[in-house]
């Protein structure tokens, strides 16, 4: 009989570790005062103040490296979950670009029937139909970031199970942005999941994105038509932990702000009763490395 095995939990385990070796600073550090402070009568009184010291620089300095590790793991983490991501995005556009170029030999055989029956007017309905078909995927096929174009497709499909409006007007190539494919992914995939919620609650759901270019930068608007966000929160949900929508919730927006300045970019946030707007501008730079880490 195969055992089963849990899969870790990698968040608990890097919390755990961070706070076990903090608890060991602190018990050296305390260890330490004790043995200078106290007033011991023997003689290697020195000996034994020198061990102490030795043996809490040596421990801490361990614990530190323990505490850097854990959190680079952390990061790491995080860092494979968006990859990963990103993948199952790009995998669902070249199923759908295969599916395509499949159906087209057919599609072409159907068309040639209908004309050599003189059925033109059913030959021009069907040739409709597919143009539709190739087109919502052909809008999403317009820059030279294959990433972004998968996150275009998928975003699109989820918008039609939802029953949201998406307009896309994508007027840039994205070539030379200075933002990594996946991390701009991470960007633009979390502001649209945002405003995806926002529209929901709408009569009519709408959402738009808008990518256009400058001689300096490129420009993101993505617009929704949900509630206006409070005037009194518009800066609170750039917090880390701050949600309106329960816990754990709270991360989104605080890690595309921080993203963003990373690479130079800015993020801007226009809310009223008609429409939403978060405006990202990420300058050229030909993916050069973030400013800060």
């Amino acid at each position: 009989m195969l055992k089963t095995f849990r899969k870790p939990n990698i968040g608990k385990t890097v919390v755990y570790a961070i706070a076990v070796n903090a608890l060991q600073i602190v018990a050296l550090l305390f260890f330490v005062v004790y043995v200078f402070w106290m007033d011991f009568s023997w003689q290697n009184r020195l000996s034994l103040r020198a061990i102490a010291v030795i043996g809490a620089l040596v421990a801490g300095w361990g614990a530190v490296l323990d505490i850097q590790e854990a959190l680079a793991t952390r990061r790491r983490m995080r860092t494979i979950a968006e990859l990963q991501t990103v993948n199952r995005q790009m995998d669902a556009l070249n199923l759908k670009l295969r599916a395509q170029r499949h159906d087209f030999l057919n599609h072409l055989q159907v068309v040639y029937s209908l004309m050599e029956m003189g059925e033109y007017q059913d030959a021009t309905n069907y040739l409709e139909t597919v143009y539709s078909q190739l087109h919502a995927v052909s809008r999403v096929l317009r820059t030279k970031v294959t990433a972004f174009n998968a996150l275009l497709q998928v975003k699109n499909a989820e918008c039609e199970q939802r029953s949201i409006a998406l307009e896309l007007d994508v007027r840039s190539t994205l070539e030379g942005i200075a933002m990594p494919a996946w991390e701009l992914c991470c960007v633009i995939g979390n502001l649209l999941d945002n405003a995806m919620d926002a529209a929901a609650q709408a009569q009519e759901p709408r959402i738009s994105l808008s990518v256009s270019e400058s001689l300096r930068e490129f420009a993101f608007t993505i617009r929704n038509n949900g509630a206006a966000i409070p005037a009194d929160l518009r800066e609170r949900i750039f917090e880390p932990g701050f949600s309106t929508k329960g816990e754990n919730r709270g991360m989104g927006l605080a890690i595309v702000r921080r993203r963003l300045e990373e690479y130079g970019g800015r993020l801007l946030l226009e809310s009223g009763d008609e429409a939403t707007v978060f405006t990202v501008f990420l300058p050229h730079g030909n993916g050069l490395a973030p400013k800060t880490k």
